[in-house]
């Protein structure tokens, strides 16, 4: 199961993006929240704003299936 983080800054004042831990474009740790394991990115982003990080978008990059915008 892939483990997933979040940007605790916005990205463009907008969303808060949601990585896999693998990810070449993810933020640095001092700036990430670790969300854990999940089956998918939707998980991870439903995880990213019930821990607070509203709105949450997915990278284009390592999960564009939850990349909004």
């Amino acid at each position: 199961m892939p483990l997933y983080l979040v940007n605790k800054e916005k990205r463009d004042g907008k969303y808060h993006e949601v990585h896999l831990t693998t990810c070449t474009r993810k933020p640095l740790p001092h700036n990430s929240h670790q969300l854990g394991n999940h089956t998918t990115c939707s998980s991870a982003l439903a995880a990213a704003e019930k821990d607070g990080y509203k709105p949450a978008d997915g990278c284009k990059y390592c999960s564009p299936a939850c990349h909004k915008g």
